[in-house]
């Protein structure tokens, strides 16, 4: 499914130049769960949204089901944003007075599904990350970081994408409650064949993908199974 070539990434401020990728090369096959882990400045969220495409390298190349990704324009890369990759943020990203079943519809919106298909497809979604019926009426700031985060698991199965991106989930929440949204993780692996990447710092949390990728000062440095 991804291929990564030799990825660099480049921020200039003025005279000054940080490189936050150096070099970065693996592959994920479809179905993997991979957890991407490093310290605080490592370069791993850079390499989430270069894997995401929401933004590019400096040079090399990625390939995303055998496309170069370099080459798409702006509106294929949106429909690949949009059809192909679900996104899940540690800040949870839900509109808080809106209804749990309509925070998951919202892209259905923009996918321009109408009508009963698009609350079909919300409520299997929320089913799917293991969301209790009796909350799909309930507003978002009604109900727990748990149930919240399921929640924006919900909304980024509900395009049917082949890969999903997390990027800290459990990070504002307690390590119970954690460990909850990880098995939806691998429920999510294991039974639907999703392609998840996990991006931690959490050495417990990454022990439950399959794969664990150590990036360090820009650089892959470790790639081993668990």
């Amino acid at each position: 499914m991804i291929e990564i070539k030799n990825i660099t990434k480049t921020y200039k401020t003025g005279d000054v130049e940080f490189q936050a990728l150096n070099g970065v090369s693996f592959t994920i096959t479809d179905g993997e769960f991979v957890a991407i882990m490093g310290p605080s400045g490592s370069g791993k969220s850079t390499l989430m949204h270069i894997l995401g495409a929401l933004d590019s390298p400096t040079s090399g190349t990625y390939f995303l089901d055998g496309k170069d990704v370099s080459t798409l324009s702006d509106d294929e890369l949106a429909d690949i944003r949009r059809d192909k990759i679900g996104f899940v943020f540690q800040s949870f990203n839900l509109l808080p007075r809106t209804t749990v079943l309509r925070n998951v519809m919202l892209p259905l919106v923009y996918a321009g599904i109408h009508g009963l298909e698009r609350k079909k497809r919300a409520k299997n979604a929320l089913k799917s990350a293991g969301m209790d019926e009796d909350h799909f009426h309930h507003l978002s700031n009604q109900i727990s970081g748990g149930q919240i985060q399921r929640v924006a698991i919900a909304r980024a199965l509900v395009n049917n994408p082949s890969l999903i991106l997390a990027d800290e989930p459990t990070g504002n929440l307690d390590s119970k409650t954690g460990e909850i949204v990880i098995s939806t993780f691998q429920k999510l692996n294991k039974e639907l064949g999703r392609t998840i990447i996990l991006i931690t710092h959490e050495q417990e949390i990454a022990e439950h993908a399959d794969r664990i990728l150590f990036i360090k000062d820009g650089k892959l440095i470790e790639d081993r199974t668990t």
